[in-house]
């Protein structure tokens, strides 16, 4: 698990730093604090993707819009 703040993660690597998580989890063989500490961890890593994916998708629909803000024909991305 990475020291650093899951604010300063780039997506990649806070989906890399959540399937860790993950896997800790589901192997079973971690103490219960440890496994409280590491879901509070997924959570927050799970939050940190969820609002970066949510960004990109924010982006993509800009890039659709053209000088004066009207659609040029392409639909963003929807479902994310």
């Amino acid at each position: 698990m990475s020291d650093k703040p899951v604010s300063e993660l780039s997506f990649e690597e806070a989906m890399k730093e959540l399937e860790s998580v993950v896997d800790q989890l589901e192997r079973g063989d971690v103490p219960l604090d440890a496994s409280i500490t590491l879901y509070e961890r997924g959570a927050a890593l799970k939050k940190r993707c969820e609002e970066e994916l949510k960004r990109a998708e924010e982006k993509v629909a800009a890039i659709t819009l053209d000088a004066d803000g009207n659609p040029s024909g392409t639909k963003p991305v929807e479902g994310l």
